[in-house]
């Protein structure tokens, strides 16, 4: 089984957690969404798999390069 962290690729402030821990999500699926700047960009799935962790809630600071969610499969 393979771990994988999906990252931000933006600063900003998480404004939707589209997942929880345990769903299974599809490849391109949008996972959380990030505020930045006036706009909002999504955190997307690589590859499908199922939710391990998310790790920041609605209206976290996130960091270009954070772990947003955990996935597993």
């Amino acid at each position: 089984m393979s771990h994988q962290a999906i990252r931000s690729e933006i600063t900003g402030t998480v404004c939707q957690v589209l997942v929880a821990e345990g769903d299974t999500v599809s490849e391109d699926q949008a996972l959380l969404m990030v505020e930045s700047m006036k706009m909002e960009i999504p955190v997307i799935a690589p590859r499908a798999g199922r939710v391990t962790k998310v790790h920041f809630n609605v209206g976290d600071p996130i960091g270009e390069g954070d772990a947003a969610v955990s996935l597993d499969g």
